[in-house]
């Protein structure tokens, strides 16, 4: 008989301990996975999927402060600053000094930028097929996610602990 056969069953505590019972591991998986479709999906644009990120931001709306960007993407200015460089030089913002505050850079879409946006609209489509869930599914488990993260924020704030 083998070492395999001879281990009892795991218990709850060292269940919790395996990787496929993480959630983390789960949605890091899950990421990893919409990476590889983002960068199929985004290779004929030339965008990477930071830079796609960037470019949704400013589609939204246009003439927006670097740290509103760093903010709402999640990114620090050491990351999000090489970013904006590499899109300016591909010729599809602007970075200006905002006319109400001299210290505050605006990222502005050239035209290059705002053309893009017509390149881009097949993209959700695209990695919606991927997914192979219907729109309401996804549409909901956006949400669930959104929640989730809403709630470890919340704990992070308040400097405790997870339960």
């Amino acid at each position: 008989m083998t070492a395999s056969h001879d281990q009892a069953p795991p218990t709850r505590a060292e269940e919790l301990l395996r990787l496929d019972s993480q959630i983390c591991f789960a949605l890091h998986a899950a990421s990893r996975a919409f990476s590889g479709v983002y960068r199929t999906a985004l290779r004929e644009l030339e965008l990477t999927y930071p830079q796609y990120l960037v470019m949704l931001v400013l589609w939204e709306s246009d003439g927006v402060p670097v740290k509103e960007i760093g903010a709402r993407l999640r990114l620090d200015s050491g990351t999000l600053s090489p970013l904006l460089k590499r899109l300016e030089a591909a010729g599809l913002i602007r970075r200006l000094r905002s006319e109400q505050d001299e210290r505050s850079v605006e990222i502005h879409l050239s035209a290059a930028g705002e053309a893009l946006r017509e390149r881009a609209l097949d993209v959700p489509r695209q990695i919606a097929d991927a997914t192979g869930m219907p729109v309401a599914e996804l549409k909901d488990l956006r949400a669930r996610v959104a929640a989730l993260t809403a709630a470890i924020d919340g704990v992070q704030a308040q400097g405790e602990s997870c339960p």
